[in-house]
């Protein structure tokens, strides 16, 4: 096949566009340029898509002898993953940037110029496997379930599937893979794993939010209203917060207070008991299949609603409005924008965006 790889400059990458090599594909690397900020630089296993990211990519295609380009995707970056993000939490939800980034970048703009320019895939390194079945293609978890990326894909429809390809979705463990990447002499081999939000690589999100929607101070309340601080931005705060919430009240049993609701609106925040933070139902209108569709309206599944949360069992309904889930144990800290994904077994069925969570504990409690 002609395959482009996309090259993050990272070892997982390197070495899933060093296997496509071998396999006997046509392969070319590319890096994505998705900030115009010519100083940004990486902080240890901060960031990404930097300056030193590029320069490793285009080492690593040295080494594996393929062409290398890098592409400016920094205004399609800025439109389809940091505006959102700045809209999701002014809107009180709580955004998964990484989510868009495969779904709006990496697997939709970046796969869209691939076939374009005639390639038959794109390559990346991420922790998944891609199985064929009588039905057709299907999107299964990786065999390092430590390092299994299926979560970050599961926004992937069955044609976007049809193209991509997954190298590394096999490999034991990640000490496998930068032991091979120092056999094929890749400099990246010992380089640290990105962590945090690409686009704030100090990790301050509060400060970065600040500085794009300004402050404005609110209300802080409990479960029955009362008020019990204030705060100068509803944006800064995520359900299942502790820290930094600086209440003058305290609670009447003496135990934590944990932030259960975020209303932009009224730009108030919702804050109670732990045991509060347990959601009993789960629901979204935006979702898709990673492949074929659930044959039955309703049916028995695994929710996992983070990238490594353990997965819950849980019943999806699927209406042509959107999907239902009810766990069969509580599930924790949910908020309103995180993406939940739907698996069989090590299956990904698909996923969809959580608009609405129903607490399992009574407001009364």
């Amino acid at each position: 096949m002609r395959i482009l790889a996309a090259m993050s400059g990272g070892v997982d990458s390197a070495v899933a566009a060093a296997r496509a090599v071998e396999a006997g594909h046509d392969v070319v690397g590319v890096h994505l340029a998705l900030s115009r900020a010519g100083g940004t630089l990486r902080t240890g296993s901060r960031g990404c898509c930097t300056i030193e990211d590029a320069l490793d990519a285009r080492r690593a295609a040295d080494v594996l002898g393929i062409p290398f380009y890098v592409w400016d995707f920094s205004e399609r970056f800025r439109d389809d993953v940091i505006a959102d993000f700045v809209s999701e939490y002014q809107a009180g939800r709580t955004p998964n940037p990484c989510m868009r980034c495969n779904e709006k970048i990496k697997f939709a703009a970046l796969l869209e110029r691939a076939l374009e320019l005639g390639f038959d895939a794109v390559c990346t390194g991420h922790y998944a496997t891609l199985i064929t079945t009588e039905s057709g293609l299907e999107l299964h978890r990786a065999s390092d379930n430590a390092k299994d990326q299926s979560y970050v894909l599961g926004v992937l429809t069955a044609e976007q599937l049809a193209h991509t390809y997954f190298p590394l979705g096999s490999t034991p463990s990640k000490a496998l893979v930068r032991a091979e990447a120092a056999e094929r002499g890749l400099s990246v081999a010992q380089k640290p794993d990105s962590h945090d939000i690409c686009f704030i690589p100090d990790g301050d999100t509060r400060g970065w939010l600040a500085e794009k929607v300004g402050t404005a101070t609110g209300e802080i309340v409990d479960r029955s209203g009362a008020v019990v601080g204030s705060h100068e931005g509803a944006h800064a705060f995520t359900v299942g917060q502790r820290r930094g919430l600086k209440l003058g009240v305290p609670a009447a049993d003496g135990k934590p207070r944990f932030v259960l609701e975020v209303r932009p609106v009224s730009n108030t925040v919702v804050v109670g008991p732990k045991e509060a933070l347990a959601i009993g139902e789960i629901a979204g209108e935006r979702f898709s299949w990673a492949g074929s569709e659930p044959s039955t309206s309703s049916f028995a599944c695994d929710v996992q609603i983070r990238a490594h949360a353990e997965p819950v069992a849980a019943t999806a309904h699927v209406t042509p409005e959107g999907v239902r889930v009810v766990p069969e144990v509580p599930l924790d800290g949910v908020a309103p924008g995180q993406t939940a994904v739907l698996y069989v077994g090590t299956r990904v069925l698909g996923q969809f965006t959580i608009d609405r969570t129903v607490s399992a504990v009574p407001v009364e409690a």
